[in-house]
């Protein structure tokens, strides 16, 4: 019997708080709104709070109830977790009113907003980055103040995440096999994030990038690409002594000086076989040309002989007297 009548008494308050709903969607009356507005607020019922909030923007608009108003609806939208309207609202807020006491909290929060919009890594970081830049608005418009206390630890945190995307994108470059524009990404990644904690794992890539980039090399690339992996081991053992990433430099190291022995060996036999070749090409060049100008010396000689012969016939038609004339009897 007890539970019956909590059961009647619960309905009986759902269906009250339902009708004051509806009654204040309905109503015109400012005051009336704004006071189940709040009241859904404090109950943090968001959704039923907002909604009555989207109803008094315009009804409180010039009067000391719409700071209050705006400042419920952004905290309304950022407990809703619609952390980009929430962002904005709060934004606007600590622009219109800046000399309201709310306006520093209001600023922080936007922030805060902007930086629970963050996206994960491995999705677009344009809200990310946006995200660093208002806590670092936040920081240089208050530097003293206590909330500033942990935006560096969240702008670390951010940052954190493009690097790893960043990362991450170039890394994808080694597992297809590119090595070459592996080494190029991973390059700009510590140009863009000269202080990140991934400079560890990313000198391991380069250098394992570098490493098959000069064991698959084509000939005319192998030595330049084997003295460049040499160099970029040498660099790792002096940044990273005593770590797992140093005992692999060394173990590339040695493999490369091998592959470097082994390709001054075949180096030589090739320049060898190339001095053979070019010998033998420029042999048969010679022979080619001999040939050449012995068939332009009879193409002469018998250009000369034709040009002697018929000078002969033009002297000697030149000495002939022409024929006598001839008279025909007219009969």
């Amino acid at each position: 019997m007890k539970k019956y009548i909590l059961g009647l008494f619960a309905i009986a308050v759902i269906s009250s708080c339902a009708s004051q709903q509806e009654k204040a969607l309905k109503s015109a009356d400012k005051a009336f709104i704004l006071k189940a507005a709040n009241e859904n607020f404090a109950k943090k019922k968001w959704k039923n709070a907002l909604a009555l909030y989207d109803r008094l923007a315009n009804l409180v608009a010039g009067t000391d109830d719409f700071p209050n108003v705006g400042f419920n609806t952004a905290y309304a939208n950022y407990y809703d977790k619609n952390y980009k309207l929430a962002g904005h609202q709060f934004k606007n807020f600590s622009v219109s009113f800046p000399k309201d006491p709310r306006a520093e909290e209001a600023a922080y929060m936007s922030a805060l907003c902007y930086y629970e919009g963050s996206m994960d890594y491995n999705l677009d970081q344009t809200s990310t980055e946006l995200a660093v830049n208002e806590l670092q608005d936040f920081l240089n418009n208050y530097p003293n103040s206590e909330r500033s206390k942990n935006i560096n630890q969240l702008i670390d945190e951010l940052t954190y995440k493009l690097e790893f995307k960043s990362y991450e994108n170039a890394r994808q470059y080694y597992k297809m096999g590119d090595y070459k524009s592996a080494t190029v990404a991973l390059e700009n990644v510590l140009e863009d994030f000269p202080s990140t904690k991934l400079r560890p794992k990313i000198y391991d890539y380069m250098m394992k990038s570098r490493y098959l980039l000069a064991q698959n090399s084509i000939y005319g690339l192998k030595e330049e690409r084997i003295e460049s992996a040499l160099a970029f081991t040498r660099q790792v053992e002096k940044e990273l002594p005593n770590t797992e990433y140093s005992k692999t430099a060394l173990d590339l190291r040695e493999k490369l000086e091998k592959e470097k022995q082994n390709f001054a060996v075949v180096k030589k036999q090739t320049e060898a076989r190339m001095a053979t070749l070019t010998a033998r090409q420029k042999k048969e060049v010679d022979k080619l040309e001999a040939r050449n100008k012995t068939e332009q010396q009879i193409k002469d000689q018998v250009a000369t002989e034709k040009k002697a012969m018929q000078m002969q016939r033009d002297s000697a038609a030149l000495q002939t007297p022409p024929p006598a004339a001839t008279f025909k009897i007219q009969r």
